[in-house]
C-alpha cells in the first residue's frame, strides 16, 4: 500500500507539462493509465466517458493542430506530446442525468474531471508528464476522430516524458483557501 506521504509526493510532482522528450512511452505504462482513468468514481456510477488514445504520429499531429492557436501563441507544444488522451463525454444513465436535472450540476463534468486527474496521477507516477488541454476546434476533433456531432469532448489531455524539471507550485496559503464548519 502507497504511503499518504508518498501520495503527496505523486501529487506534489504533477504538473502541466508543455515540453516533452520525443522518447515513446511503454503499452503497459499506457494500460495501467488507462485503468486508473476506469476506475474513477462517477456519480450513480455512470461513467459517461469514453477514451480515445492517440498514438499514431500523423492523427496526433492533426490533433495537436486542433489545439494551437497562432493567433493566440497557444498550446504550440502538443506535437511534442508521444501520446494524447482525447475524453468524450457519454450520456448518463438516467439516475445521473436526473440528479444532474434536480440539483442543477453537471454530474458527468465534475466525473470527467475526476477521471481526468486520475489520468494525470497515474502518468506522473509512471514517471510521465501532462497537460490538460480545454482549447481546441472541437467540431474539427470530431471530424477526425469520427465522434458523433451529438458527443462533446470537454478535455484533450497530452502525455510524454517531461522535458523540463518540476516547477515550484505557486498557491495561495491555505487560510486563503480553507475554513472549518462556516465560510
Amino acid at each position: 500500500m502507497i504511503s499518504g506521504t508518498d501520495f503527496l509526493k505523486i501529487i506534489q510532482k504533477r504538473q502541466s507539462d508543455r515540453a516533452y522528450l520525443t522518447s515513446s512511452i511503454e503499452q503497459e505504462k499506457i494500460n495501467r493509465i488507462i485503468e486508473a482513468a476506469h476506475l474513477a468514481p462517477s456519480a450513480c456510477n455512470s461513467q459517461p466517458w469514453k477514451f480515445i488514445v492517440i498514438d499514431n504520429p500523423e492523427i496526433k499531429n492533426k490533433i495537436a493542430d486542433c489545439t494551437s492557436s497562432k493567433i493566440l501563441g497557444m498550446n504550440h507544444f502538443t506535437k511534442q506530446a508521444p501520446v494524447h488522451i482525447v475524453i468524450v463525454e457519454e450520456k448518463a444513465n438516467f439516475t445521473s442525468s436526473a440528479g444532474s436535472t434536480i440539483k442543477n450540476k453537471q454530474f458527468p463534468l465534475i466525473d470527467i474531471g475526476i477521471a481526468a486527474e486520475n489520468i494525470c496521477l497515474q502518468a506522473t507516477a509512471e514517471g510521465l508528464g501532462t497537460c490538460m488541454i480545454g482549447w481546441f476546434d472541437e467540431t474539427k476533433v470530431k471530424k477526425l476522430l469520427q465522434i458523433p456531432k451529438s458527443k462533446r469532448v470537454p478535455l484533450i489531455i497530452t502525455i510524454g516524458y517531461p522535458a523540463k524539471e518540476t516547477r515550484d507550485k505557486r498557491r495561495k496559503q491555505l487560510d486563503e483557501i480553507v475554513s472549518y464548519n462556516k465560510y
